[in-house]
């Protein structure tokens, strides 16, 4: 399948406003002609429908029976895969799992238009963290209700776990299942010496993943090889359409539309977060250069390394992090597993994955040409603040947004946010020169579409006024300038 690359067109996103910032049904309904029953019934479906009206897709059609907006993406007879943000069962702030996941009636909105273009297949699917209890969160947030009444309505819709290894606990030593899926349900591809990880590679030893045996990512990372394991649903697809949730991150800064594709790969060890050690050592896990975060770290490694899940394991782990955390307290700084703004190696993963879907073909191999479409609808009806991507806090924020090019649609979304795109790496060099580009345009020219029409990059703002506070870890060294706040203005929607 051959498809162009970005155009000026991608360098569009639209956004829409709830009615309310919440989830949940309609007061009174919205006439919706081209769903089942003919109305929109909640605040998602009445969201969805406008975003996509907003965007213009089949715009002719808009208002009849037979609008097919998601129609100008795939044909009949495609497969389609929805890929939300599902991270875990739990928000570890305590703060309710509104912030923290893609809503159950924002995936159910944008299947219905799916459903529209009579495809073949629809998979909804995600790797969650090991640690996830994936029967727990689609009982509570009702995904299986939500299968049914979509398989009522005619749709043909799946969901699929895409990890390879579940943790059956929350903690390091708790028993685990390897192998949950087979390796025919994965595709390996290979960026080598492509991979953006390639110029730091060098120490690849030093690569790291919270929990995870380093021995095990050194075979898929290292001078010359750098290797992904994606799900077969993901890269067999047609169309691609990726559901994040809006949120600060302690290792990115920001998780959206670049960053919400580490739920496409099967197994974690695949997926380089930062490197051990700290800036003053050769390392990006953690600022300066403190002696007893590295003591930390050790300890943490041999718990990891260790194939035994047992007594000593859990105690090891245990020390590791009271040591952390008495350091931390004393120098007042909690960096460390790269969750701050100096980790330069969590973007490089996230951008060699995006060069994956678009460029990887269904046996791996690597083409000139992009082989699937792509697309976003990200969920900021109710966006995540604070200690992302496991203890964000809600923030109100009450829109959604939808795109065809992933950085254009993340710059505006840090706008939104009140971040500075050009002070978050993965945001600033998803616009990079390289091989298996992500787009052909410059930050500069991405614009937002909104009712009232187009607004510039450089004249965008928080969206209402509402500011996301960022993670502890990137405060001051993210957000927008004073100056740039009074200087910019946000589309009416």
């Amino acid at each position: 399948m051959n498809h162009e690359a970005s155009s000026g067109l991608d360098r569009v996103a639209a956004i829409a406003a709830s009615v309310e910032a919440r989830y949940g049904r309609l007061a009174e309904p919205m006439a919706a002609p081209e769903l089942p029953g003919g109305q929109a019934e909640t605040v998602e479906q009445a969201c969805v429908r406008d975003l996509l009206r907003i965007w213009g897709l089949d715009r002719e059609r808009f208002g009849s029976p037979e609008w097919n907006p998601l129609g100008d993406f795939v044909g009949p007879g495609g497969r389609i895969a929805l890929k939300p943000n599902w991270v875990n069962h739990w928000n570890a702030s305590g703060a309710g799992m509104e912030c923290l996941i893609t809503q159950t009636g924002v995936i159910e909105a944008v299947a219905l238009y799916a459903a529209k273009t009579k495809p073949a297949d629809i998979v909804v699917g995600d790797a969650p963290i090991q640690g996830c209890d994936f029967g727990l969160l689609r009982a509570e947030q009702q995904v299986d209700a939500m299968v049914e009444r979509l398989a009522a309505a005619g749709v043909p819709i799946r969901v699929a776990d895409f990890r390879r290894t579940v943790l059956l606990g929350t903690k390091v030593g708790a028993a685990r299942r390897e192998g949950v899926q087979g390796e025919d349900h994965f595709v390996e591809v290979d960026l080598g010496s492509e991979s953006l990880l390639e110029p730091i590679s060098a120490d690849s030893e030093r690569f790291r993943v919270a929990m995870y045996n380093p021995e095990r990512m050194t075979r898929q990372h290292a001078p010359g090889r750098h290797r992904y394991l994606i799900a077969r649903d993901i890269l067999a697809a047609d169309l691609v359409i990726s559901l994040p949730k809006l949120k600060t991150h302690k290792k990115a800064g920001v998780t959206g539309a670049l960053k919400n594709l580490v739920g496409i790969n099967g197994n974690k060890e695949y997926l380089p977060h930062y490197r051990i050690g700290g800036e003053g050592r050769g390392g990006d896990s953690f600022a300066g250069g403190s002696t007893a975060k590295a003591a930390a770290e050790r300890i943490h490694d041999w718990a990891n390394r260790r194939e035994q899940t047992d007594s000593l394991q859990r105690f090891a782990d245990r020390s590791g992090s009271i040591l952390q955390r008495i350091d931390a307290r004393l120098r007042g700084d909690d960096s460390y597993e790269g969750s701050w703004h100096g980790n330069d190696t969590v973007w490089r993963m996230c951008l060699d994955l995006q060069r994956a879907l678009l460029y990887a073909r269904v046996d791996g191999s690597f083409s000139g040409e992009r082989q699937r479409r792509v697309i976003a609808i990200t969920d900021a009806i109710i966006g995540g603040q604070g200690d992302g991507p496991l203890a964000n806090r809600p923030i109100a924020s009450g829109f959604l947004t939808g795109g065809t090019s992933m950085p254009e649609i993340e710059a505006l979304h840090s706008r939104l946010m009140g971040f500075d795109p050009e002070r978050i790496a993965i945001v600033r060099e998803a616009f990079g020169r390289f091989r298996w580009p992500l787009t052909d345009g410059s930050m500069e020219q991405a614009r937002l579409r909104a009712d009232s029409g187009e607004t510039c990059l450089q004249d965008l703002g928080p969206h209402q006024g509402r500011t996301f506070d960022p993670a502890s870890g990137w405060r001051g060294h993210c957000e927008l300038t004073p100056a740039a706040m009074v200087a910019t203005t946000e589309p009416q929607t």
